[in-house]
């Protein structure tokens, strides 16, 4: 019998404790949550929990992590019913979509638990001794990864469970050994708070420290300033939007000791429609893009806001086409009010930059709701009006007219960072498409052909990341098991006695 009863509360130390000002959750439907507000106090308490957590459970096997992985999975399985319905409540995502998230969630434990397992993450190296090497000796030399200590994670709104309280971050920090402290984002307290019940409960089963994970709800910034600024804390992980990030790594980098910030911010993730592409198939792609750009209403962090397009007939087939597909999508309720607002606020503003022509009248959307709205620009006017590269989160899109190849290139060079990168074509468009190449591979973490980059597939080879502003960290993913590599750094051990050395590098 799992333990069902939400009471807004901070688990901290293995005890769920009161602390902070009281605050009412804002759900989509049903009744609100009374969450209390944590703050300074509460994460210096985490914090140190999860410090004293990590040094018994930094020098745990990885057998030992890899159970534990698997009982926070079957843990979250085992409240599957009331996850998907406080989180439908608390954001208005369709119950299917979390049920399918819920399950990517126990995927990612499940398939970090696989990898420590195999041991490939450790990197382990051996330079045996060589005492008669003239004109100098080598001493024994073994590197290996270590966990590198507590570590900060920041709640996402647009995902309540698979980039959330034991989503992609939190998994992989404790794949690698590192105990976490979780700041809850007042989007989904109630989803949040029962997620860390499983894993406090998985704690509880499997002997873990107590201060192995902590969380800690919040609805201001003083949480999670303080998370960041601790000197405990050795990194940070956030999936959020640009300026609450690029805030937060300001922060990490101004202490005396600064940190690594891995920071997912969004981007516009452009796709490129080749000549031969659009003439053969360009009503398939328009319908694709329209129905891309306005799955979750939009609030996916690889949503394809850009199209990039030869002017032509093809192209002004493929911008009525589009239109007429979103104009068939109806208002849908966003995550929270505040997301609902800011969306209204970035079409306005695409509006009201005097370049951009509407394609669309959006429909009249009730309140917390978005309808989707499309946008058309000369490639000459968006090259030079910067601004109309913002991420608008949501189903806003802008159809970039290209004069020619020349000025495609041109828009393709001044991109920003991005999570991805898409192309459609087809074969005869490979010659045109190659110089776009190794523009594009400095551009972003994904690079797709023939596809749409919502749906991000948690795998060995996925990249979740990109150049600034995309992310904080360019080499970095935080989805697929690369992700662990943020958690972790190289120690070589020379001339270390086995019986001191970690476990992992003994016999």
């Amino acid at each position: 019998m799992t333990d069902t009863t939400l009471t807004g509360q901070h688990l901290i130390a293995g005890e769920w404790v009161n602390g902070g000002t009281p605050f009412q959750s804002d759900p989509a439907s049903g009744e609100a949550m009374t969450v209390l507000c944590g703050g300074q106090a509460e994460v210096d308490a985490a914090v140190e929990a999860a410090e004293d957590a990590y040094l018994t459970y930094g020098w745990t096997s990885r057998e030992t992590r890899a159970a534990f992985l698997e009982a926070i999975a079957e843990e979250i399985d085992a409240r599957g019913d009331q996850l998907t319905a406080i989180g439908h409540a608390e954001t208005g995502l369709p119950e299917a979509r979390l049920q399918g998230e819920r399950g990517r969630t126990c995927g990612q434990l499940r398939l970090f638990a696989d990898h420590i397992r195999k041991g490939e993450c450790l990197d382990r190296r051996h330079d045996v001794a060589l005492p008669d090497r003239a004109p100098l000796p080598r001493p024994d030399l073994r590197m290996i990864q270590r966990p590198i200590g507590p570590v900060g994670v920041f709640g996402a709104s647009n995902f309540p469970l698979a980039f959330s309280t034991a989503g992609g971050d939190t998994a992989s920090a404790l794949a690698a050994g590192c105990p976490v402290v979780f700041k809850g984002h007042p989007g989904h307290p109630g989803t949040g708070e029962l997620v860390a019940r499983a894993i406090d409960a998985a704690i509880k089963k499997t002997g873990m420290p107590a201060g192995t994970f902590g969380f800690v709800q919040s609805n201001t910034n003083e949480a999670g300033t303080a998370l960041v600024k601790h000197p405990l804390i050795r990194a940070v992980g956030f999936t959020g939007s640009y300026g609450g990030g690029k805030a937060l790594f300001d922060i990490a980098m101004s202490r005396p000791e600064p940190i690594p910030f891995f920071g997912e911010l969004g981007a516009i993730n452009p796709v490129f429609v080749m000549d031969n592409a659009l003439a053969a198939r360009g009503n398939d792609i328009a319908t694709g893009w329209a129905g891309s750009l306005t799955m979750g209403v939009g609030q996916f962090c690889t949503n394809p806001g850009v199209v990039v397009l030869t002017a032509g007939d093809a192209a002004e087939q493929f911008a009525t086409i589009a239109a007429a597909a979103l104009g068939d999508v109806a208002p849908q309720v966003m995550l929270t009010d505040g997301t609902a607002a800011a969306y209204g606020r970035g079409v306005q503003a695409l509006a009201d930059a005097g370049v951009a022509t509407a394609l669309n009248t959006p429909a009249e959307a009730p309140a917390r709701c978005a309808a989707p709205a499309v946008f058309r620009v000369s490639g000459a006017d968006w090259l030079a009006h910067p601004e109309l590269a913002h991420e608008v989160f949501g189903p806003a899109g802008i159809l970039i007219f290209a004069a020619d190849a020349e000025e495609r290139q041109k828009i393709a060079t001044q991109l920003d960072g991005q999570l991805t990168v898409t192309l459609q074509l087809d074969d005869a468009d490979t010659d045109a498409a190659r110089p776009l190449m190794p523009v594009f591979e400095r551009k972003a973490g994904r690079i797709l052909v023939n596809g749409f980059p919502t749906g991000v597939e948690v795998a060995d080879a996925m990249v979740h990341g990109g150049p600034f502003p995309a992310s904080t960290n360019f080499g970095a993913t935080s989805v697929g098991t690369m992700a662990i590599r943020r958690f972790v750094r190289p120690v070589c051990f020379q001339g270390i006695p086995e019986a001191l050395l970690p476990a992992d590098l003994q016999g």
